[in-house]
């Protein structure tokens, strides 16, 4: 029989703590702290996230029917609902989105090399943001309607493992395209945004500070052909053209050439426009990588379904963002241990069995090995079929 670590503690062993206690003191996070600490309050709140509670009630439930265990999560405080309201309200945000940073920069070295789908050597980035509702009644901070509150997470996703390189939180009414003023290019990586990101001025920001995008066109786009490259049409090609914008002012944003692609889907004969920077790669590759931006569609789909987003625990500004980051770190974690342990499993898969197993005494690995995934059950790449 084992009679090692519950398989929560287990998960969370993988985390770079001496990087969280260097940020409490940072934060002065437990400054006049004497029951519940920091730590308590992340393990508490990934807990909630793993296992899917509703509320803090759910969550002081769940922690006394399993009393003795709570030590052996790691727990070390005296968990009341209260005392993770006032540590919501009390703890600054801004410690755990570091955190989740330092796990990122960890992620994305186990994945590396992680096949990208595409044959490119460069790194690819999906961006994206998705917006989750709130009541304009409790949450006053983020404005979006007039009726309406919400917070939107702006992501930018490292295809290579499907791990979040970046991420912003905004009240509802910030633009997307505004995303492009904070976000710091990668030299020689490939962006792929949607049209909602189409501004020439920061596209060409873009472009000098040595990355590529690759986007959709709008269809009132004046755009005036320079050259045009052969293509072969029975794979859905319509045309590979050297352009220029037009009009004055799109032109001074943006007085370089742009390559244009156009794409008609043999099946659905839906027309779609491409624009991107570079002119190296095949025009099918552009197209391709136009596709792989739905992989940001699905990764919030995912924290959607598996992980606390959608409702919070409190509702400030600074509970709503720790709950928010402590969720990507959670997230992340599973993906750092998936990793380690050389798991087949999808990440889908192994949220979905942490969520009934966090007190049983298994090993990890033996406990994701007893698992197989069923291959009738509907799996979300089938949903990259865009073109």
């Amino acid at each position: 029989m084992y009679a090692g670590k519950l398989v929560f503690a287990q998960v969370m062993e993988f985390a770079p703590w001496h990087t969280f206690r260097r940020l409490v003191g940072k934060y002065r996070g437990d400054f006049n702290v004497r029951t519940f600490s920091c730590l308590d309050q992340f393990l508490s709140m990934a807990f909630a996230q793993i296992t899917f509670r509703e509320s803090l009630r759910d969550i002081e439930a769940c922690f006394e029917a399993h009393a003795a265990k709570a030590y052996h999560l790691g727990l070390r405080g005296n968990f009341t609902r209260s005392n993770l309201a006032d540590a919501n309200e009390r703890c600054d945000w801004r410690l755990y989105c570091e955190f989740a940073q330092a796990l990122i920069r960890i992620a994305r070295k186990l994945y590396a090399t992680e096949p990208l789908g595409l044959e490119l050597d460069h790194t690819v980035y999906a961006l994206d943001s998705t917006t989750i509702d709130l009541c304009l009644t409790l949450f006053p901070w983020a404005p979006f309607r007039s009726t309406k509150a919400a917070i939107k997470l702006h992501t930018l996703l490292d295809l290579r493992g499907q791990i979040p390189s970046f991420i912003h939180i905004s009240d509802g009414k910030w633009h997307d395209v505004n995303v492009l003023d904070i976000l710091i290019p990668e030299a020689g990586a490939f962006y792929v945004m949607d049209r909602g990101y189409l501004d020439f001025k920061r596209l060409y920001a873009l472009h000098q500070s040595g990355g590529y995008f690759v986007t959709r066109a709008k269809r009132n786009s004046n755009i005036r052909r320079i050259a045009s490259r052969p293509v072969e049409r029975s794979t859905g090609l319509v045309c590979d053209q050297t352009v220029m914008l037009n009009t004055f002012y799109a032109a001074k944003d943006y007085p370089g050439q742009l390559r244009r692609v156009r794409y008609r889907d043999p099946t659905t004969h839906k027309s779609l426009v491409f624009l991107t920077n570079h002119f190296g790669i095949p025009a099918l590759s552009v197209c391709a990588l136009y596709k792989s931006r739905w992989s940001v569609e699905l990764f919030f789909k995912r924290i959607k379904q598996h992980l606390r987003i959608k409702r919070f625990f409190g509702t400030s500004e600074n509970a709503v963002k720790s709950q928010v980051w402590i969720a990507v770190s959670t997230y992340v974690l599973v993906a750092i241990a998936r990793k380690r342990l050389n798991v087949d499993l999808s990440l889908h898969t192994m949220l979905q069995v942490l969520r009934v197993t966090p007190f049983e005494k298994i090993p990890l690995f033996q406990l994701f090995s007893d698992t197989d995934e069923d291959p009738n059950m509907p799996h979300d790449d089938n949903q990259l079929n865009l073109l």
